[in-house]
Order: structure tokens, then C-alpha cells, then sequence
């Protein structure tokens, strides 16, 4: 049932590649609660999704942006605000992907020129992204920011590669532009650490299933489902968190404060 949460708002949503990723969920709940939306997403990305589908179903524009170039993320932010008819209260940057892990190169032995991809397209991209809304001057005041993130930012997982390293910079970026856009334009930017979830971008990592059955016994609510993270991120564009910034909130059913569960116990052990 909605409630108006994001009645009048306007946003832009990146990533959203079909109806298993976040950002679908968030396009969708957010056009429910009152919000005007902009899609965007990477060419590339278009031809492989159903993004289409998804701007029909909530009537929303699309304007492609490759995330790495500076002049495609302006040319965003300025005909966003064509669109939406002023400027933008909330943007969600939900966008990663890395060569290394694709093709399954393993951390020790990576291929640095993939790498830099990885970290451009997955964290440089959110600097670029709130660089060219600071140019552009396309958020409003207190307007709200969120990135997608991972816990593999904080401790290891092997399987998740380089990718991890993508997501500590972009939890570092997060902090440093919600002081910068917060002192200059009240604009908080936060990233959310979400649970292992069953996404086409997910599911192609190297023993997600391990991950993902590891997390479901050591969360005492279980994984948080990509839906509940939508939900989750509506609250932080909404008016109810002016005061949260330069956080990195974990959603993730409490696996990020778990030690240890009777269920993981009992696989280690065989008892």
C-alpha cells in the first residue's frame, strides 16, 4: 500500500536491468509513492535489459549515460531537469561490474587493466555522477543520494574479487561528497550495504550460492530480499532521514553484527 512518501519528488535511477535488480524494485515503489522518475542506463546495459518495459509500465523517460564519461552524465542531469520539470530530490546509483570477475580472474592474479575498469565503472562513476550534478547544479536542497553497496567493502570474501575493493572506494566517495554537498546544499549522501541478493549481476559471481546460503544462516531475519532494499532505499529519498548522511547502512538481516549461528556451527561441525 503506498503512502505518498515521495509525493512531488523527482529522481534519477541507474541500473535498472530488469526485474530481478534493485534499482527495478526502487523505479517501481518509487513511482507508486508519487515520484517522478528518470531512468538511465548504459547503452551497453539497454541492449541486454528490459528497460523499456519497465519506463512504459511507469511512464518514465530514459536517457542513456555511459557512467564513465563526464559529458554523457551532464547531458543527464541537464535534460533530467528538462524532463522533471526542476531539479532532482533523490538519485540512486546502483551500477557495477568488473571484467576480473566475469571472466574469473582471481585476486592474486588480476589483470590491472580490468581492474581499472572495475573501479570506474563501479565506484569513479558515483564520484563523476555527484561531480556532474554539482556542475549541472541539478540537486535540490536536501535532496538525497544513495549508492548500492556490499559488505565485502568491510571484510573478505573470495569469490567477490576486485570488486570489493570497488565498493570501499565507493563507501569512500560517499563520505567525502555527503561533507562536501552537505555543507554546500543540505544534500546527504549515503551508500546501503545490502544482503547477497538473487540479481542477474549477483548470480554471475563465482559461488554466490555459497554466499548467499553462508548469509541466510548467519542473519537472524535471514537475507534481506531485493524488494525490502527498494523499500529501504524509499525511505532515505524520503523526508523522514533529512539528518542521515556519510553513512553506510547495512540492510542485510543482521548479518553484518553476527559472530556466529547454531546453523553454521552445525555445518562446520557435521553435529
Amino acid at each position: 500500500m503506498a503512502h505518498g512518501l515521495l509525493k512531488g519528488k523527482r529522481g534519477i535511477i541507474t541500473g535498472a536491468l530488469n526485474d530481478q535488480s534493485i534499482a527495478w524494485k526502487v523505479a517501481e515503489l518509487a513511482h507508486a509513492e508519487g515520484a517522478s522518475i528518470v531512468l538511465t542506463n548504459a547503452p551497453v546495459a539497454m541492449r541486454m535489459g528490459e528497460i523499456n518495459k519497465l519506463a512504459e509500465a511507469i511512464q518514465a523517460p530514459i536517457i542513456p549515460a555511459d557512467a564513465t564519461k563526464d559529458e554523457d552524465l551532464e547531458k543527464l542531469f541537464t535534460e533530467s531537469i528538462g524532463h522533471l520539470g526542476g531539479k532532482v530530490d533523490f538519485v540512486l546509483h546502483s551500477i557495477g561490474m568488473s571484467p576480473n570477475v566475469r571472466k574469473g580472474r582471481a585476486y592474486d592474479d588480476l589483470n590491472y587493466e580490468w581492474y581499472k575498469q572495475t573501479l570506474d565503472i563501479s565506484a569513479m562513476s558515483f564520484h563523476r555522477m555527484l561531480q556532474a550534478a554539482k556542475k549541472t547544479d541539478a540537486l535540490a536542497e536536501w535532496s538525497s543520494v544513495v549508492a548500492l553497496s556490499y559488505i565485502a567493502a568491510q571484510r573478505v570474501f573470495p569469490g567477490y574479487g576486485d570488486m570489493a575493493d570497488a565498493k570501499a572506494l565507493l563507501e569512500s566517495i560517499a563520505r567525502s561528497w555527503g561533507y562536501y554537498l552537505g555543507m554546500e546544499k543540505k544534500v546527504r549522501v549515503n551508500t546501503v550495504s545490502q544482503s547477497p541478493t538473487m540479481t542477474t549481476a549477483g548470480s554471475g559471481i563465482k559461488g554466490f550460492g555459497g554466499f548467499f546460503g553462508f548469509a541466510e544462516a548467519m542473519s537472524p531475519l535471514g537475507n534481506a530480499p531485493a524488494e525490502d532494499c527498494a523499500r529501504y532505499c524509499l525511505t532515505l529519498f524520503s523526508d523522514l532521514t533529512r539528518y542521515v548522511t556519510m553513512q553506510n547502512l547495512f540492510h542485510d538481516g543482521g548479518f553484518s553484527s553476527s559472530g556466529v549461528t547454531p546453523e553454521v556451527m552445525a555445518r562446520v561441525t557435521g553435529e
